[in-house]
């Protein structure tokens, strides 16, 4: 994928956030699609609500024009937070374009801009039966601890040292 382009998100690309969050939904195998609707609870579209403060930070994939991927941070009070100092990650990669490496390149480039913003660490929150587990491990990420979200799912807090 020479024609990869990892980028800023600009402002006029906000709302394209929305089809990512709904895409970064892990379902586990069997289970149904969930409603496009279910973003919209609160617990959910706290992660890209007025998004662009000054701790919101984002990067895009772009592939012929077209973004196939974005992955965020923002410092809000949901399921990953433990201080104001530490932004929670969100990431999510369109389907057909999953197991490109796109979601790693993402990744380092958004590393690269969190520690040009002076933060120290990054965290995040997922399901321990979600297969990301292990590419989160391989970014660098550590289980510092374990929580159950608003669904009743067993979770793993994660965080990053930048």
């Amino acid at each position: 994928m020479t024609n990869l382009k990892i980028r800023p998100i600009s402002n006029d690309e906000y709302p394209i956030l929305e089809d990512f969050l709904y895409n970064s939904i892990f379902l586990p195998p069997g289970e149904e699609l969930l409603p496009r609707e279910i973003i919209f609870e609160p617990e959910i579209f706290i992660y890209i609500k007025d998004f662009g403060g000054k701790d919101d930070c984002c990067v895009v994939a772009e592939l012929e024009g077209k973004i196939v991927g974005a992955a965020w941070t923002r410092i809000i009070p949901a399921y990953g937070n433990i201080d104001d100092k530490t932004p929670e990650l969100a990431i999510s990669v369109l389907p057909n374009w999953r197991g490109h490496g796109i979601g790693s390149k993402m990744m380092k480039n958004l590393f690269e801009l969190l520690r040009e913003r002076g933060y120290e660490q990054t965290l995040l929150s997922v399901q321990k039966n979600n297969p990301a587990v292990r590419f989160y491990e391989r970014l660098g990420y550590d289980i510092v601890g374990e929580r159950v979200d608003h669904a009743n799912h067993e979770d793993y807090l994660m965080v990053k040292e930048l």
